[in-house]
């Protein structure tokens, strides 16, 4: 599946292109406010299947999954804990499909909502929610494991342990981190962008980097921070459409295609080997994210 590993083709020195935001996607698809995004890979597959076509049309080389809170801990907010294993086979299936042999499936493990800190789950407790997760992934046609907007690297670490110890996945791992009044940035956990690129590695994952929270210009900062700290590793970059503005009660992205491509020269130069989207880009945004690549490279 895929054309080989991942980590294989950027030895090669290949920018990469990942796909864009799911959760704004599938709520322009109908998906209400309260309703468990991962259950559509059951109930509305073509719909996710949609997404995931979309992002490899415009010319994504990998694809995530629907499964972003599939763990039992979070599906059991919707009483679905006992299907965790068909809804996060039924995701990594349809992202398969959707991806045909020649692209990678990057499944997405999200944060469980629990912290080992709290004293309200316990480490057991945590890895076997991850590996049940990971493993139906894999199951599903997973070529990786996408471990994503992290926050603590006890929980992090455990997710990456988990999929490594239990699938032949690649793994990749990224947090999420915030601009602090002091002008660093962290994570909600505290967590700074080189400690987490280091934690991340030492529990085994083969590609690290940053999610969410942020726009391109912000990543562009965070990945230098983490291709400082790990100089031989490989960083994948998932930028928002610039930060949220409220119209009309209603979040919005501002960023255009155009206004994230114009940066990605910038960000390749920090240091990032895969560049894509989070949270409201579309596939015209990694269409453009390609297109500024290709150009890079000529």
């Amino acid at each position: 599946m895929g054309k080989g590993k991942i980590v294989d083709a950027l030895k090669k020195g290949k920018i990469l292109i990942s796909d864009g935001a799911w959760g704004t996607f599938l709520q322009k698809k109908g998906l209400l406010p309260g309703e468990c995004p991962e259950l559509w890979c059951v109930t509305r597959p073509d719909d996710v299947f949609d997404v995931a076509k979309n992002y490899v049309d415009a010319g994504a080389d990998m694809v995530e999954s629907d499964s972003f809170g599939g763990t039992s801990f979070k599906l059991e907010h919707y009483d679905l804990a006992k299907r965790t294993s068909e809804i996060n086979e039924a995701s990594a299936r349809i992202s398969r499909k959707a991806a045909g042999s020649d692209k990678w499936v990057i499944a997405s493990i999200g944060p469980t909502g629990k912290m080992l800190v709290m004293g309200d789950v316990t480490e057991e407790e945590l890895y076997n929610a991850f590996k049940e997760q990971a493993i139906a992934l894999e199951k599903g046609g997973a070529d990786a494991i996408c471990i994503e907007t992290m926050s603590a690297i006890d929980e992090a670490s455990i997710a990456i342990k988990a999929a490594k110890e239990n699938t032949k996945c690649e793994v990749i791992c990224t947090f999420t981190f915030e601009l602090t009044a002091n002008g660093g940035y962290r994570t909600m956990m505290g967590v700074t962008p080189p400690d987490a690129a280091k934690a991340a590695i030492e529990a085994g994952a083969d590609i690290i980097g940053p999610n969410c929270g942020n726009g391109i210009d912000r990543m562009i900062e965070i990945v230098k921070e983490m291709r400082a700290a790990a100089p031989k590793s490989f960083i994948l970059v998932h930028a928002n459409a610039g930060l949220p503005k409220n119209v009309n009660g209603a979040d919005v992205f501002p960023e255009t295609p155009e206004d994230m491509a114009k940066r990605v020269p910038d960000l390749i130069r920090a240091g990032a080997n895969i560049i894509g989207g989070c949270c409201g880009t579309t596939p015209a945004h990694i269409k453009a994210i390609k297109q500024a690549v290709d150009a890079f490279k000529k």
